[in-house]
C-alpha cells in the first residue's frame, strides 16, 4: 500500500515557513482543497437554507454533502450527523439533555484517562440532577484501560458510561467494542470521544458499538467545528432546548442556530482529501478512506518506531506513552529539566512540540505530572522521517545544554 509523502505534503501551505510540526493532536495543518472548498464557500451565494434563490440552495447542498462525508468517515447515518461549534460544546448539549432524565441515584461513569470535555460536562449535568458519579481508573504503569476497570464502576442504576477511544495525551486506544458490550449489558448507554482517535483510526462507530461518537474535523486536516454522530431513532427519544420556531426535524433539532456552511464545506473536503491519502484505491468514498486510514496507520506508526528508537537513544527521558495499543503520540518528562524549556527550545529550532496537560488533566494527574504534564509528540500525516530526525536533534542539543530556565 503506497504512502506518498512528498505529495501529501506539497498540499500544505503552512509547511512552507519550514516548521516540522508535532502538534497535530492540537489541530492540524490544512491542505489546499480544504482551504480552497471554504474559500469557494464564501464566493459564492449563500443564504439560510431553502429551495428557492441560489444562495438558499448552496446552503442546502453544503449541508448535505458535509453530513454524507461525515457519515462516510465514521460509518453512521448522515440523518444522525450532528453539526456544533466543537465536541466540548456538543457533550455539553447531550450531557445536559439526557441529564432530564436521570434521578438521584442514577449513576454516570467517566474515565480518568479521558480529556476534561468528556469528564466535566458530565460531572456537571449529575450534579444538576442529584446523580452519583463514578470513576473508572487506568494503570500509570502500563497507561491501559481495561473493560474490567469500566465494569468495576457498572451497576443497576448506571445510565451513562463516557470514555475516549484514544488518549490525547498518552494515546492509549482502550478495547472500545468490549467496553461498549458490558455497558450495553448494564442497560447503560455509551458516549466516546473520538476526537484523538479519528484523526489516526478509521473509525466505525457501529463496530465501535457508541450510541454517541464525537470528533472535531481540525483535528484531521478540516477547519474548526465539531460533530456528533449517532443514530437516528436514539436521537428522536430525545429532547434538547431549542428555539420556539426552530424545526424540531433530527439531526437539526440539536443543532443551535444557522450552521458555519463555509466549514461544513471545508469539513466535506478534509474527507475527500483523506480518501486521497491511498492514492491507488478503489471503491466508494468509505472503502477508499479504509484505505487510506490503512496506509496512515502504517507511515504513523514507521515514523513512531523511529521514534522511539531515537528517544530510548538520549538518555533521561521517560516516555509515558506505553500502552499496546495506542496511537503515534507520545507524552515524555526528562529527568531534571523543565518541559517547559525543551518546549521553547524546539521551537526555536523550527520544531513545534508544545509542553502541557492539554485539558486531560486527571490523567496527567494520575501519572504523577500534577497539572504540569509533560511534552507532547504527535506524529500526524504530513510529518516525514526528515522532521523526526530534526526532532531528536533538537531534543539530543537541548539535552546537552544548561539545565538553567529560559
Amino acid at each position: 500500500m503506497t504512502y506518498d509523502i512528498t505529495a501529501v505534503r506539497a498540499q500544505f501551505p503552512a509547511l512552507k515557513a519550514g516548521s516540522a510540526h508535532f502538534d497535530g493532536p492540537g489541530g492540524t495543518q490544512t491542505p489546499l482543497p480544504v482551504i480552497e472548498a471554504v474559500s469557494d464557500a464564501l464566493a459564492n451565494p449563500l443564504a439560510n437554507r431553502g429551495h428557492v434563490t441560489a444562495g438558499e440552495r448552496n446552503a442546502e447542498a453544503l449541508v448535505g454533502s458535509a453530513r454524507q462525508a461525515m457519515a462516510d468517515l465514521l460509518g453512521a447515518d448522515p440523518a444522525a450527523i450532528v453539526f456544533g461549534r466543537s465536541a466540548t460544546a456538543l457533550t455539553y448539549d447531550v450531557a445536559r439533555t439526557l441529564a432530564k432524565t436521570w434521578s438521584p441515584g442514577d449513576e454516570v461513569v467517566v474515565s480518568r484517562l479521558d480529556h476534561d470535555s468528556n469528564i466535566r460536562p458530565w460531572i456537571q449535568a449529575a450534579e444538576a440532577v442529584g446523580a452519583t458519579v463514578r470513576w473508572a481508573d487506568f494503570d500509570p504503569a502500563t497507561g491501559e484501560l481495561t473493560p474490567d476497570d469500566i465494569s468495576a464502576q457498572l451497576g443497576d442504576r448506571t445510565r451513562l458510561v463516557a470514555v475516549t477511544a484514544a488518549s490525547n495525551l498518552i494515546g492509549t486506544r482502550p478495547a472500545i467494542p468490549e467496553i461498549s458490550r458490558r455497558v450495553h449489558a448494564a442497560g447503560a448507554l455509551l458516549h466516546v470521544d473520538g476526537v484523538h482517535y479519528a484523526a489516526h483510526a478509521h473509525v466505525d462507530i457501529r463496530r465501535l458499538g457508541a450510541d454517541f461518537f464525537v470528533c472535531s474535523p481540525y483535528k484531521f486536516l478540516g477547519p474548526h467545528l465539531g460533530v456528533l454522530a449517532s443514530r437516528p431513532e436514539l436521537l428522536e427519544t430525545l429532547t434538547p432546548d431549542k428555539l420556539l420556531p426552530s424545526t424540531n426535524a433530527v439531526p437539526e433539532r440539536f443543532e443551535l442556530g444557522t450552521l458555519p456552511y463555509e466549514l461544513l464545506a471545508g469539513t466535506r473536503a478534509a474527507v475527500d482529501f483523506l480518501a486521497t491519502l491511498a492514492p491507488d484505491a478503489e471503491g466508494s468514498r468509505r472503502e477508499r478512506l479504509a484505505s487510506a486510514y490503512a496506509a496512515l496507520e502504517q507511515h504513523e506508526n514507521t515514523l513512531r518506531r523511529r521514534l522511539d528508537e531515537g528517544l530510548a537513544a538520549l538518555g533521561p527521558i521517560t516516555v509515558h506513552s506505553r500502552a499496546a495499543h495506542r496511537t503515534p503520540t507520545l507524552l515524555l518528562t526528562i529527568d531534571g529539566r523543565d518541559t517547559t524549556d525543551a518546549y521553547r527550545h524546539l521551537a526555536g529550532r523550527g520544531v513545534d512540540a508544545p509542553s502541557g496537560s492539554f485539558y486531560a488533566v486527571e490523567a496527567s494527574r494520575r501519572l504523577g505530572l500534577g497539572d504540569t504534564g509533560g511534552l507532547r509528540i504527535g506524529l500526524a500525516p504530513y510529518n516525514s522521517a526528515e522532521d523526526v530526525d530534526r526532532l531528536l536533534e533538537a531534543l539530543a542539543d537541548f539535552l546537552g545544554g544548561p539545565a538553567a530556565h529560559g
